[in-house]
């Protein structure tokens, strides 16, 4: 936003504003519009600023001083993963910026942005969000300078951090501030202080420092934190006490209608003279949902997002769809209409309000009180393609293969009609003690779904491939591991084009067991720690791979006699969109 846009709304002065790593997209999949519109429709008069300069605070100050507050977000993902790839290379391109064009955001953009902040507007209060300070909110490990650090909150001297889906605290905090309120207890946010309620006790940050093995207690509490929805978590850090109140509850599916009802243009700011990658990829997208009851241990997703799945109405989205539809440069085809894992909208939790002590509702097996309709999304997706204008429905999110083999008439529905020749799906490995490490399927579930994809595939007279996401050097995985891998691939004519090496992405699961090297339940583990290591566990299955650059999988047909063909590659999944990106695994 410009001071002479502000003048044609009539504002003489921002309640709120808003800074982002991203450059500006008016879609609801881009948390800056989410926030920028949530707050408009609460009455908040609500500026943005894009990739601000970071050299000096000018770009700031176009509009002048908010008089509530300012909100950072880094963007999208992670800064540090959006400049680096798992061999700390510098990576060439940002989906988020127009052109494509890397350098558009500093490392570590949360910390820079708020200091920033602190030059244009001293005393503003400064609030922190987004993915980079969500997973950040306690201390945690830095893949990039191999060390543990503070909780972003005090490394870059913020007053709050929201954390999670940030609609419902940030409303709070504006209101509040309106007000004349404090911010204290604010669910879904990590404030710093001495008086807070009684909760789980989190170890100290000395105490991490002093052992590794600390930062896995700390991330499993953190983890029931999340899953539970009532505690607060306090942890020490030195002579002050940050604490983290419970996560904001999920919005409602009246709640979630309402958010993606607003006048979203779906189109980037007029001003940028090239193409946002991103936007390209998720133009035509639809979100169903937010949630994923996976629990992977490498995800930051149920971490960010929560497990519990919210879910839209389906008016609501074939409102959205006809919304599209009117607009000229839509083509008929919609990419997705999905959200973590396509095939979980509608989900629900039969104990939902009862604790549950479960890290993930899919493993080691599917909970019995996890319920879905897959049915009902199948004829969501028919529904969405039957409205006049839409040629072709795509679900570019994937599919959970565990859930999908719950009702194979459902599957064989996905795979008929709306595969559009290419399922992505996550094997990850092939070992069942590295997937258990994961908190994946075992090998078998795999192998179950890939005979029915080829026995539906052929039935239909369908020529598709799978797009199975696969890693290399994730904690607990040998070399013996990798090469196992290899063998199972190559035994089904397999040949992977791009595979993810791990990412020890701040909050995960994965991300302690490869600083403490120890499994949740502390029993000792092999880590790939140096790039030497996970270079070489890399090559086993990409031998002529140098610089890792990302992730993208190979697209590979199963064939009813059980061999295997590869073609091209497919988008990838590192955190840097290649396909549609909700910022929500490894982040992942």
């Amino acid at each position: 936003m410009t001071r002479s846009e502000m003048d044609r709304l009539g504002w003489d002065v921002l309640d709120v504003l808003l800074v982002s790593g991203d450059a500006y997209v008016d879609h609801p999949s881009f948390g800056t519009a989410l926030l920028g519109r949530t707050l408009l429709a609460h009455g908040f008069r609500t500026g943005i600023v894009t990739q601000p300069r970071w050299t000096q605070p000018d770009d700031l100050l176009v509009m002048g001083r908010p008089r509530l507050f300012a909100g950072v977000s880094a963007g999208a993902i992670d800064s540090m993963l959006a400049h680096y790839t798992a061999f700390r290379k510098k990576r060439s391109e940002d989906a988020y910026t127009p052109g494509g064009r890397a350098g558009a955001r500093p490392n570590r953009a949360c910390i820079v942005y708020t200091n920033l902040l602190r030059q244009a507007f001293p005393g503003l209060t400064v609030v922190l969000g987004g993915i980079e300070a969500s997973l950040r909110r306690i201390t945690h490990y830095d893949f990039w300078t191999d060390a543990l650090r503070k909780p972003i909150l005090l490394d870059a001297k913020a007053d709050i951090v929201v954390y999670g889906m940030g609609e419902r605290p940030i409303v709070e905090i504006a209101q509040r501030l309106h007000a004349g309120q404090g911010l204290q207890g604010i669910h879904g946010t990590v404030s710093a202080g001495e008086d807070f309620e009684a909760g789980l006790v989190l170890p100290s940050h000395e105490d991490m420092l002093a052992d590794p093995r600390a930062l896995m207690r700390a991330t499993l509490m953190l983890e029931t934190q999340v899953h539970g929805g009532v505690m607060w978590a306090r942890e020490k850090v030195g002579a002050r006490t940050i604490a983290v109140a419970p996560p904001a509850k999920p919005l409602s599916t009246a709640e979630m209608d309402t958010l993606y009802a607003l006048p979203f243009s779906r189109r980037a700011h007029p001003h940028y003279g090239q193409p946002i990658p991103a936007v390209e990829m998720i133009r035509d997208s639809i979100t169903s949902h937010r949630g994923c009851g996976g629990g992977c241990s490498f995800c930051t997703l149920a971490l960010h997002q929560g497990r519990r799945i919210a879910s839209r109405s389906l008016g609501s989205i074939l409102d959205e769809v006809r919304r599209m539809t009117a607009m000229p440069e839509f083509k008929g085809n919609i990419s997705d209409v999905g959200g973590p894992s396509a095939n979980m909208w509608g989900a629900v939790c039969a104990k939902a309000e009862r604790p549950c002590a479960r890290a993930s509702c899919m493993t080691p097996r599917i909970c019995p009180h996890f319920r879905m309709d897959q049915q009902a999304h199948l004829d969501l997706l028919r529904t969405v393609r039957r409205v006049p204008g839409v040629r072709n429905v795509r679900v570019a999110s994937g599919v959970r293969f565990d859930l999908a083999l719950q009702d194979l008439k459902a599957l064989s529905g996905y795979l008929r009609e709306f595969v559009g020749g290419q399922l992505k799906i996550a094997p990850e490995h092939v070992c069942d003690h590295v997937l258990r490490l994961m908190r994946k399927p075992g090998i078998r579930v795999f192998e179950e779904f890939l005979t029915l994809f080829a026995r539906e595939s052929h039935r239909a007279g369908k020529e598709q491939y799978v797009v199975p996401y696969l890693m290399s050097a994730f904690p607990g995985t040998t070399d013996e591991d990798m090469r196992a891998l290899a063998r199972w691939l190559a035994q089904r004519g397999w040949q992977p084009r791009q595979v993810q090496c791990f990412i020890p992405i701040p909050g995960a699961v994965a991300t302690a067991m490869y600083h403490a090297g120890i499994t949740p339940d502390g029993k000792p583990i092999f880590v790939a720690r140096s790039d030497e290591e996970r270079l070489r566990q890399h090559r086993i299955l990409l031998p002529d791979e140098t610089r890792g650059q990302g992730r993208r999988p190979s697209a590979s047909r199963p064939t009813p006699g059980g061999r295997r063909s590869q073609t091209s590659a497919g988008p990838g999944r590192d955190g840097i969109p290649r396909a549609r990106n909700r910022n929500f695994r490894n982040e992942t």
